[in-house]
């Protein structure tokens, strides 16, 4: 128990110092713009009670936003795709259901189901936070594309982390 604690207090000081010290610096033509550190939330055990997944999504997006001066925006949209993470999770549940003990991963459930359940919360998240961001349905095209873009690069660096760093 103690181990898995120290493993994603690791794993959350980590992302947030990637997305701060690199993430945070890419932006390509204003459309890209990686978010990363939600990584955190999508590799939570399945049976984390609710309310420490919603309370360790607030945290998360909290600290974003105090570094980034977004007040807020962050941990909306991190708090909105904590509380939905388990509908996602029902809906691209195995027949079988989840093995206990096992963690939404590649390694455990494969690539199909990983890009669909990440995908979906991405979008969530990006969907969330773009128009928070900007707060008006005037540029409902260009902020549309810039979702879609940096959903597609987040998520292909979230599926490229399972193979590089979270592999059995």
């Amino acid at each position: 128990m103690i181990k898995a604690v120290q493993k994603y207090l690791l794993l959350f000081l980590i992302l947030i110092a990637a997305q701060l010290l690199a993430f945070d610096n890419i932006e390509f033509s204003g459309y890209i713009n990686p978010y990363v550190y939600i990584l955190f939330v999508l590799l939570l055990p399945f049976e984390i009670p609710r309310a420490l997944l919603l309370l360790l999504a607030f945290a998360l997006g909290l600290i974003i936003d105090l570094f980034l001066g977004t007040p807020g925006v962050h941990s909306s949209a991190t708090v909105l795709m904590a509380f939905m993470r388990p509908v996602i999770l029902v809906v691209f549940a195995p027949q079988d259901g989840y093995q206990k003990g096992t963690n939404p991963r590649i390694a455990c459930y494969g690539l199909e189901w990983f890009v669909k359940y990440a995908a979906t919360l991405v979008i969530i998240h990006h969907f969330t936070l773009f128009y928070l961001e900007v707060l008006s349905l005037d540029h409902f095209i260009n902020t549309l594309l810039r979702i879609l873009a940096s959903a597609a690069f987040t998520l292909l660096i979230l599926v490229l982390s399972q193979f590089l760093v979270f592999r059995k």
